[in-house]
């Protein structure tokens, strides 16, 4: 059933959650992106550039440009604009490529 803009006026989130980024608690509402969430908490930058080491975090906010790339949950390269938060994620800031595991 489709709602109209005037019913959604009153419109309240579920109860709010809480994730992490590297190591700190974050405060996140249900239907939010880990982007959204971050941004919420007044982090703008999540991971850095491969050449230079330059702070990146959201664009575009929909996943078209991946400057928002963050390691989620130990999985690196996650587009945190189109990855729901969820009570306990752990974010972390991502340097370079993202595959600290590899060595690269």
């Amino acid at each position: 059933m489709a709602r109209t803009p005037a019913e959604l006026v009153g419109a309240q989130p579920g109860p709010p959650f809480r994730i992490t980024f590297d190591g700190r608690p974050v405060t996140a509402l249900p239907g939010q992106s880990v982007a959204a969430a971050l941004w919420g908490a007044g982090i703008l930058a999540w991971r850095t550039t491969r050449v230079g080491g330059r702070p990146r975090g959201a664009f575009c906010g929909i996943g078209q440009c991946y400057d928002c790339l963050a390691t989620i949950n130990g999985e690196p390269n996650r587009r945190a604009c189109l990855v729901p938060a969820r009570p306990g994620d752990a974010v972390t800031t991502q340097e370079g490529h993202g595959r600290a595991a590899l060595g690269v």
